[in-house]
């Protein structure tokens, strides 16, 4: 009885927080049928927001991913000085609001910032422009393949890699014949993680793009920006369902990524 209880109360409390909200914005933006839907997302402005946010995924995922990987190593496997700071610093993002991520990156690169003066005089922008999104959503995503890596690192140990030390194998070798298939899906997983925040981030990244549509307006801001502007709000609820889409993908690749051997607590073969 009890089991039954917690069990159908879970899925209540689930069908109620996250079912029912994502069910209507499905409903608000097929409830005219595909054109409305169709004409929302096929814009200018919509295509132009995906693909800016798909591009931005696409240079900070690989860069989080490598990052994530030697930093990974280096906390694990080599004493480095520093290592316990940096080991700490890395959970930054997730403890600091993306907002005030974003306001630090304004205060670092706006004309009156840190570095603004000199990237003005030198004529690059980094503030309302690609360069400064792409940072803002690196700085986000950044722990996630790292926090993955580590306890993967320090379960397999350093045996194997040291056999293959004592054959004469070189260190680029040990890690591409050992270290990283053990690692593999502990990476694989982390990226996937990293992709879904990459893809949804919004706070840090509205403060540093200026949210210029068809310029540095990435999929969220648009959303937000049609629901404020738009009176039936088709266009926003079309970039939702499109968000959601991206969602749903990402879950299914974390579920393919996902080894059979995970679920029984093994998570490094």
């Amino acid at each position: 009885m009890i089991a039954r209880t917690v069990r159908y109360g879970s899925l209540g409390y689930l069908a109620v927080i996250l079912v029912a909200p994502v069910s209507l914005i499905f409903w608000r933006a097929f409830e005219h049928g595909m054109h409305p839907f169709w004409a929302a997302i096929s814009n200018p402005d919509a295509v132009h927001a995906l693909n800016l946010t798909l591009e931005i995924t696409l240079v900070a995922v690989p860069l989080n991913t490598m990052f994530g990987i030697l930093c990974g190593l280096a906390i694990v496997r080599h004493r480095i000085p520093g290592m316990g700071f940096v080991n700490a610093v890395v959970d930054l993002p997730m403890a600091l609001s993306p907002v005030v991520v974003g306001l630090s990156l304004y205060l670092l690169y706006a004309r009156d910032g840190w570095f603004g003066d000199w990237l003005f005089r030198h004529h690059h922008q980094i503030l309302f422009a690609y360069p400064g999104m792409l940072l803002a959503t690196i700085f986000v995503s950044l722990p996630f393949v790292v926090r993955e890596v580590v306890p993967v690192l320090r379960e397999i140990g350093t045996e194997q890699e040291e056999a293959a030390a004592t054959l004469g194998s070189s260190a680029l070798t040990t890690f591409r014949r050992i270290t990283l298939p053990a690692i593999r899906w502990a990476v694989a997983y982390g990226v996937v993680l990293t992709t879904a925040r990459a893809l949804g981030e919004f706070g840090a990244v509205a403060i540093v793009s200026g949210n210029i549509a068809g310029r540095t307006q990435t999929l969220p801001l648009y959303v937000q920006s049609s629901y404020e502007n738009s009176g039936s709000g088709t266009g926003a609820y079309a970039g939702a369902v499109l968000l959601a889409a991206l969602a749903i993908l990402t879950l299914v690749a974390m579920t393919m990524v996902r080894p059979r051997q995970e679920t029984h607590g093994d998570r490094s073969t």
